[in-house]
Order: C-alpha cells, then structure tokens, then sequence
C-alpha cells in the first residue's frame, strides 16, 4: 500500500516513533487516529507525495511506536507528549517547519502541536474533530451516548483493558469493516489485539480526561491561539455537525479558519479520499505558497 516509501524508526528523547515517507518537496506529517496507524494514509498520502515529502507516523502507544510506560497523572500519553515526539521525529528528518494533518487522536496531537510549537507548523488540518476541552465543556446525552467509549476508555486501570482483551474485534470493530481495505483492517487487528497497545489506548483517553483537559482550558485562559492556518473536516454521516457548528468551535481557538463536512462516516482518508483530498490539497498549496494549484 505504500510502494516506493522509506521505513523509518526514529528515536526521540522519550520514545520510538514508527513512520513511512516519500517525496521531496515541502513536508507534510499525517497523524492517525484510534484504534488506527499510519496506514489509515494508504489512499491519501501516495498521491500527496507527488507534491510533497509525505511522513505517515505511528502516534507513541499505537502501532508499531514505543509504548513508554505510564504515570499518575498519565502525563506520557498526553497529547503534549505525543506533539513533543513529533515534532522530534521530523527535526531528525531534517525539517524544522511543517504542515500537520491529524485525523481523530492524531488531530488532537496535532492541534496541541499548533499550540505549543507555533514557530514549527505551517498548516493545521484536523479531521472530525474539535479540541478535547470543548467536548467535556459542552457534553451533553447526546455526545454521551454517541462517543460513549471516550468514558469507558478513560476507566481507571484495569477494567477497560480486561473487557477489551476479552474480544478486541467486538469493541474495535463495533461500527463494521466495509469502510476498510482489507490489508490495512489487517494491520489495525494486529495491533489493537496487542495488550500493551490496548493498554496505552486507554492511557491516551485517561490522558483526554485529565491533563490534556488542563492544558487546554489553560490556553483558553490564557488566551493563546493556534497562529496558523486550520482546515477542518468532518464526515457528516458521524455526529460531529449535529451537535457542534464545528467551524464556530474552531474560530474559538484560531482566526484563520475554513472547513466543511464530507458526504462519509468518521473513517474520511479511508472512506472519501477523493474528496478528502480536493479539500487538502488546495489547502496545503496555499500553505506553502504555491500559485500552480
């Protein structure tokens, strides 16, 4: 699924981050979500790399990254500490400055990255999501009952591992199999079957509902603003655009802010990566500068 990309294992001062990349123009970083890998890029990040050096990363707790281990106050899979990784695996590759498009827990790595390392992101694409605070902030039953598994995740050890770990494909494959390449569902399962993956999923919504909750309503405190350009996107068969004006909710935290829904489910590189595309694209031309788009 990724013909002519370079595996790489980076290590950074806290982890072993697994990627893939490809091109040589201006870098763009692709951040998965759960209970995914990098490979959740396979139908988005070859045509990418026609334009620009692509990296497709393995987030720490997922995949094949490291797993450190974790703390009280799960400060190891925070998204600070998941920002801080990535952006010490592309130093390693050789790039200072970067776009980022994070889908899901990816976005979220990706909006604190925003956040913490203005200097460093170009363009900020987030996929289905608005920043974890916001959703806390504003829960009600119906995000409740829709994103249920953000409560149960977030358990205290050990009780979400043990359920999981008795049927994995049960919980991770709730929602169905057809929106997946059969080779890249593959991979998915051989990693969310893995009890120390498992574990560090959990630890990274533990994280969700404690330190990166702080952090976030810090930087509300604080007035502090992703300074780049955000592109949000979201499927508008999930539940994101019947409870929140996502765009209204990214305005909040960014001035330049543009965005639609795409005709799919949750799952958009996989499910829609045509239009995924025409929308990021564009986006990340105007990003760097380019006039030939």
């Amino acid at each position: 699924m990724f013909e002519g990309f370079t595996h790489r294992r980076i290590t950074t001062s806290e982890a072993v981050i697994n990627l893939r990349l490809k091109g040589d123009g201006p870098p763009v970083l692709l951040l998965h979500g759960h209970p995914q890998t990098h490979v959740m890029w396979h139908r988005i990040a070859p045509q990418l790399a026609n334009t620009y050096t692509v990296v497709c990363a393995d987030l720490r707790g997922y995949g094949d990254s490291s797993k450190p281990p974790t703390t009280s106050d799960h400060a190891p899979y925070s998204k600070r500490a998941m920002a801080r990784d990535q952006v010490e695996a592309m130093q390693a590759l050789g790039f200072e400055r970067f776009a980022v498009v994070g889908h899901d827990r990816g976005g979220r790595c990706a909006y604190r990255m925003a956040l913490d390392y203005p200097e460093r992101i170009v363009a900020l694409s987030v996929l289905d999501i608005i920043p974890t605070a916001e959703h806390f902030q504003r829960t009600d039953m119906a995000f409740a009952m829709g994103y249920w598994h953000w409560f149960f995740l977030a358990q205290p050890y050990d009780l979400p591992e043990r359920l999981i770990a008795g049927d994995p494909d049960a919980f991770y494959l709730r929602r169905g199999r057809s929106m997946f390449h059969e080779a890249a569902l593959a991979e998915y399962r051989r990693c969310f079957t893995d009890p120390a993956t498992i574990h560090a999923m959990c630890e990274d919504y533990r994280a969700g509902a404690t330190i990166d909750i702080r952090l976030d309503e810090l930087d509300q405190k604080s007035g502090r603003r992703i300074a780049c350009p955000v592109l949000a996107l979201w499927g508008l068969k999930n539940g994101l655009e019947r409870w929140y004006d996502v765009c209204a909710v990214w305005r909040e935290w960014a001035d330049d802010v543009q965005g639609h829904g795409i005709d799919c489910g949750h799952y958009l590189a996989e499910e829609a990566p045509e239009a995924t595309l025409a929308a990021l694209e564009p986006f990340l031309a105007r990003a760097y500068g380019r006039t030939d788009f």
